[in-house]
């Protein structure tokens, strides 16, 4: 397992120590938090595993699965230091592939939903350039052509919530919650963007990997939630989920509809949208068997984990003095007002 020491590695690592398959974690060493499974670490450069060849051929694995290939560089590197074709081959790779992810982002429209497997993909590549420090490299259509031609199986997540979330999806909504706000801006958000739990992903992972080679040979599958509440929706699951975690105020915080032009850059995610993202998982129901958590139960654990385990560092999406909030607040959205978005 190239990863699996972060988020959703460590979940999927998990998920395979708890079915009794054996594991090595094969990784840079940066990263060992505690509380890891116990299973062999073997640390590593992923761009030059030739140092470790030896290590790799004692371990005599009946798969590799890669949870952070980002582009072509990092395929061609480890597709090439395991040449064994009866090896299984399994990727994660991401729904950003999705010509509606580059439609989204352009504000514009291009494709009826749900997506499946079959929906187009971007023509455009390298959706991070230039705009994400770090990722002018990143790339999941160059990593899935990769591991496909190999017959390999490429695993779609959507975005990631649970548990160790790094990325804090739901920070937007826990950091007002935290600092005690009573009022919330929200905009005209209806959008639908399909996320899913760490435990139902890395369940639909190990699924993958105890599939009958014939049935996931060179093939994608999406792993998201059964249903898709929309963003604003999506708010008021994550006020309730705080408030049944004993969130002080979590209950009574009122959504403010706001003009989408006055909301925070935190709240980007609330403003309004041509295209949605809404995936369809049913193929890896249908071919696996794969199934999802209760949906609340799920949410409820992941925001008590935030709550209990607030940011190490200091939130540099916070507004520590909430002008932006209040400045937003100040334009409420009446009844009968038309939202111009001006």
């Amino acid at each position: 397992m190239l990863g699996g020491t972060r988020f959703i590695g460590r979940r999927i690592v998990d998920e395979l120590v708890e079915h009794g398959h054996e594991v090595l974690v094969v990784h840079r060493g940066k990263s060992e938090p505690p509380g890891l499974a116990d299973v062999r670490h073997l640390h590593a450069d992923r761009l030059d595993l030739a140092p470790v060849a030896q290590d790799l051929r004692e371990f005599d694995p009946e798969a590799v699965l890669d949870c952070a290939a980002f582009g072509a560089a990092d395929s061609d590197a480890v597709l090439g230091s395991f040449l064994d074709d009866d090896l299984r081959l399994v990727v994660l790779s991401s729904m950003d592939v999705y010509r509606a992810y580059g439609s989204l982002h352009a504000g514009t429209v291009t494709d009826a939903v749900p997506l499946d497997e079959t929906s187009p993909v971007r023509l455009e590549r390298f959706p991070y350039r230039s705009r994400v420090p770090g990722m002018d490299e990143y790339e999941k259509l160059e990593v899935e052509e990769r591991w496909l031609a190999r017959g390999g199986t490429a695993c779609r997540l959507p975005m990631v919530t649970g548990a160790h979330d790094y990325q804090r999806r739901q920070e937007f909504v826990l950091r007002r919650v935290r600092a005690g706000r009573s009022r919330m801006p929200v905009g005209a958000n209806g959008g639908l963007m399909t996320q899913g739990d760490v435990g139902d992903v890395a369940a639909g992972v190990r699924l993958v990997l105890e599939a009958l080679p014939t049935t996931v040979a060179g093939e994608v599958f999406n792993f998201g939630e059964r249903r898709t509440p929309t963003m604003l929706l999506r708010v008021h699951q994550i006020l309730d989920a705080a408030d049944a975690a004993g969130a002080p105020g979590a209950s009574s915080i009122e959504l403010v509809p706001v003009p989408d032009a006055a909301l925070p850059p935190d709240l980007g995610l609330l403003a309004a949208i041509s295209q949605h993202l809404l995936v369809d998982s049913s193929k890896a129901r249908t071919v696996l068997g794969w199934t999802t958590a209760d949906e609340v139960a799920s949410l409820r654990a992941t925001v008590t984990w935030h709550l209990e385990n607030p940011p190490a560092d200091a939130d540099d999406q916070a507004d520590t003095g909430w002008s932006a909030d209040d400045a937003a607040l100040e334009r409420p959205l009446t009844a009968d007002a038309t939202d111009t978005n001006a």
